[in-house]
């Protein structure tokens, strides 16, 4: 089904962006994922971001590696650069990626057995480098394609759909990624549009390694009772700290918030995140706190969602290896081969 392109009739009365594009430019082929699949709302939010940040789908590229989360780029931003990886390897492709392009905009888009297991070390030297890009692993706590086995996300104490009970400790991805230095961190469930779709806004607007943990649950073999990514689930433990939006530059938005503080916070673009609290005591900016945050509501059985740390005066891999600002491929051959002589200049600073 996968190469079954979209119909390309588009209603004349559909909205459009700044740019003049209606949702339809930002879409891909048609899903083959189950009715129901989190991972088809997670699109859908990646979809309505990028439309509202009227983003030029050219400008974007799009890295996965192998699973059912890793198809779903094929799902939207039909007209971005994509690369399908190896199972696990999508952070060093992406790396290398950004190294030699840093103009474009990198979305990674993974799962929890792509980076949690295999992938587990390629997502920690990614996240520790500063990598800029928007780093999404759609969580559902099992292996999808081969029937639903526990993945390394999987609580301790969870049921699987036969009925065998998890016993090995859960890999927190979100609480692995704050102690590895990512300067953007959030969790969301899939089944939340409205918290979803402006943390994706703001990760992309955001320089550095920003990374976004979303419970994304297996219609086919995790959302029963007794699992504890379930849709049910999530909805009755979900403790969200904040609600925000994104304000750029180009456009005013008009934000109506319910009592409660609110926090600007300015990105380095100009871009504000507009951050309401709903836990009073949760400060955004304090990592070891988030960290505390979350172990101590993990015990209590509540997933923690929202925006749950950030740094905007982050900067990227590209600023601690103070690289050409100019794209590797555009280079001449003068600039990349300067000759002998300032080769023996390099070396004599090495002596």
């Amino acid at each position: 089904m996968t190469y079954i392109a979209k119909p390309k009739f588009q209603h004349p009365g559909l909205p459009k962006n700044d740019l003049g594009f209606t949702h339809r430019d930002y879409e891909g082929k048609v899903s083959t994922l189950c009715a129901g699949c989190g991972h088809d709302s997670i699109t859908a939010s990646i979809i309505e971001a990028c439309f509202e940040l009227s983003i030029e789908p050219h400008r974007v590229a799009k890295i996965s590696g192998i699973g059912c989360s890793s198809k779903t780029p094929d799902y939207f931003l039909g007209n971005s650069h994509g690369f399908n990886s190896v199972h696990g390897r999508m952070p060093s492709v992406l790396t290398g990626a950004n190294l030699a392009n840093r103009e474009l905009i990198y979305l990674g888009v993974s799962g929890d057995g792509d980076s949690a297991s295999i992938g587990f070390g390629q997502f920690a030297h990614s996240i520790r480098r500063g990598v800029n890009m928007t780093y999404i692993v759609e969580n559902n706590g099992v292996y999808g394609l081969t029937k639903g086995q526990f993945s390394a996300t999987a609580d301790r104490g969870s049921k699987s759909k036969k009925g065998l009970i998890n016993n090995d400790s859960p890999i927190d991805l979100v609480a692995i990624a704050l102690q590895l230095g990512a300067s953007f961190v959030a969790r969301s469930f899939s089944g939340d549009k409205t918290q979803l779709v402006p943390l994706i806004a703001a990760a992309i607007q955001h320089k550095g390694a920003a990374f976004i943990d979303v419970i994304s649950p297996c219609v086919a073999f995790n959302n029963h009772a007794g699992s504890t990514k379930s849709f049910d689930y999530v909805r009755e433990h979900n403790d969200a700290v904040n609600r925000l939006d994104v304000i750029t530059g180009r456009e005013p938005i008009t934000v109506d918030y319910a009592p409660g503080t609110v926090q600007l916070v300015e990105q380095h673009d100009g871009t504000r995140i507009a951050l309401r609290k709903i836990d009073a005591d949760y400060d955004p900016h304090d990592r070891v706190g988030a960290m505390s945050f979350l172990q101590k509501h993990a015990a209590r059985g509540q997933i923690v969602t929202g925006l749950l740390y950030v740094d905007p005066e982050s900067d990227d891999l590209h600023s601690h290896l103070d690289t050409v600002e100019t794209p590797l491929n555009t280079l001449d051959a003068s600039a990349l081969c300067p000759g002998s002589a300032a080769l023996d200049k390099i070396n004599a600073s090495l002596r």
